[in-house]
């Protein structure tokens, strides 16, 4: 008897293991196949970066520096900070 029980119990664990690992696929397409959650404020690197543009348009420092500062303020509008 407890040989039967077992092997129906397996027989039904592999009829429904296929099933349920579509089930699972479709559902996670689902839920990753939307747009992203977009960040507070965040912007695009081409609008981040013409805002940090005009931020530092005319600033008198030296090309490295300014550079570092660019890529700070580009990443922390990308952001949304």
């Amino acid at each position: 008897m407890k040989a039967l029980f077992s092997a129906i119990a397996l027989a039904a664990a592999v009829a429904f293991a296929p099933a349920s690992a579509g089930a699972q696929e479709r559902t996670a397409k689902k839920i990753l196949s939307g747009q992203p959650a977009t960040l507070h404020n965040a912007k695009t690197e081409s609008q981040a970066r013409r805002d940090c543009q005009r931020q530092y348009r005319g600033a008198r420092e030296s090309k490295s520096a300014l550079r570092i500062k660019m890529n700070e303020c580009i990443r922390e509008g990308m952001q949304g900070n």
